[in-house]
């Protein structure tokens, strides 16, 4: 055989193609093209979403053990936070039910003292639910304007209150809208009683402008008043009823060289965050009127005509 015969190609096992580095150029290129093809042209949207659709059966059933398994951590859990909530709700009911034994109680034996004191019952209060409209455009001044009038039976000097408190006192009636006054108002005062110690005394507003704070005036040093003491309506006034929350006292100064305490208050009541109020009824309007003066019968008798003899 003649050497020229013999075939010099490598093996099949042997043979090379296109370098390492040809590679990496062409499949880099063509990945750079396909992403910016992709966020430029959205040449791969219609792709992406019939394979998406395609393996969105698959994905669901690989989700079922994992929601099998969540499903069934969050029905122990819940079964568990049922039970314990059931447990303090039959624990609190049992108090209620306790505190409503009492409560009856004490509502039939204050009825019997009522009735052998031969007292008045308790006033009725009637009251209207109101919307607060804006801020009056006085800035020296804390008032609001609601949408209750005179048409809707709003009358003068009427109590303004909301869940927590006293709120102030409508000063002002029109046809169709009423200006209150609050009770942070440099100008407003409104009687109060100290619930622990049941001493009667005046709440009023802070002089400084924009200020949210009260202040009991002419309370002597020695005064009965502690920090945290509840304040509440006196009802001696015959505008509010009695028993309704005005104020905390958030600080008590004692001066020694004038002789009187300078007390602040927080309201009970912001007025700053309140939307809708209630307006009651001056519980004057129910009091019996006042029994008018008798007149002083006169001292000088008619005299007598002398008889004849």
């Amino acid at each position: 055989m003649s050497i020229g015969t013999l075939d010099r190609t490598p093996p099949p096992f042997f043979r090379q193609g296109p370098s390492a580095l040809t590679k990496l150029t062409f499949f880099a290129a063509l990945a750079l093209f396909l992403m910016v093809a992709d966020t430029r042209l959205d040449v791969t949207q219609s792709l992406r979403a019939v394979i998406a659709t395609a393996l969105h059966p698959v994905q669901r059933a690989l989700l079922v053990p994992v929601q099998t398994w969540e499903s069934g951590s969050e029905y122990l859990a819940g079964l568990q936070q049922a039970l314990v909530g059931e447990q303090a709700a039959r624990r609190e009911l049992a108090q209620q039910a306790e505190r409503a034994m009492r409560v009856e109680q004490l509502l039939a034996e204050n009825t019997r003292l009522r009735a052998l004191l031969e007292l008045r019952p308790a006033l009725s209060v009637r009251s209207q639910a109101a919307q607060v409209l804006y801020d009056a455009p006085d800035p020296f001044s804390r008032k609001v304007v609601i949408d209750r009038g005179a048409m809707d039976g709003i009358k003068l000097s009427s109590p303004v209150i909301n869940e927590a408190g006293v709120l102030g006192q409508v000063t002002r009636v029109y046809p169709l809208s009423s200006e209150v006054t609050l009770l942070t108002d440099k100008d407003a005062a409104i009687p109060v009683l100290n619930t622990r110690s049941q001493a009667r005394s005046a709440a009023f507003g802070s002089a400084g402008v924009g200020s949210a704070a009260l202040e009991l005036r002419f309370m002597a040093g020695n005064a009965d008043v502690q920090v945290g003491d509840l304040l509440s309506t006196s009802g001696v006034d015959g505008v509010y009823p009695p028993g309704v929350p005005v104020a905390k006292v958030v600080s008590v100064d004692r001066k020694v060289d004038t002789g009187f305490a300078r007390i602040v208050l927080t309201p009970a009541a912001l007025p700053d965050s309140v939307r809708h109020v209630l307006v009651l009824e001056p519980i004057g309007l129910q009091m019996p009127p006042k029994p008018e003066p008798i007149a002083e019968e006169s001292n000088v008798k008619p005299a007598k005509k002398g008889s004849r003899k």
